[in-house]
């Protein structure tokens, strides 16, 4: 007996900043684990603390994984943008990213919003 598996090879981490003031979107692809979540959190309290900007969109949905170190990377960015006048809102489409966000707490207190089905 054969028993072929087909491997899907993971889509690289990637943190991408768009538009400009009053909104700046940072799209974040792959997985967001303890490796990863140190870029993230840079990226997110630089836009987030620049002062320049009234809304942080962080888009979520293009991540294929999020732990506990991607939560605590959100959670300090949207207490950078707390401090410097701008609010926070998460956009995801994958369902174990909507449920991590859920059980935590933080899909209200990050405005987070499905996109999708």
């Amino acid at each position: 007996m054969t028993i072929t598996t087909s491997a899907v090879a993971p889509v690289p981490f990637q943190v991408e900043v768009t538009g400009s003031a009053p909104v700046r979107t940072v799209l974040v692809t792959g997985e967001v684990d303890t490796v990863t979540a140190p870029a993230l959190r840079a990226a997110l309290e630089s836009v987030a603390g620049e002062g320049t900007s009234t809304e942080v969109v962080v888009d979520l949905c293009r991540v294929t994984f999020l732990d506990s170190a991607g939560l605590c990377a959100l959670a300090a960015a949207a207490r950078v943008a707390d401090d410097a006048g701008a609010g926070i809102r998460v956009r995801c489409a994958t369902r174990g990213v909507v449920r991590v966000l859920q059980l935590t707490g933080l899909w209200e207190s990050l405005n987070a919003e499905l996109v999708g089905s």
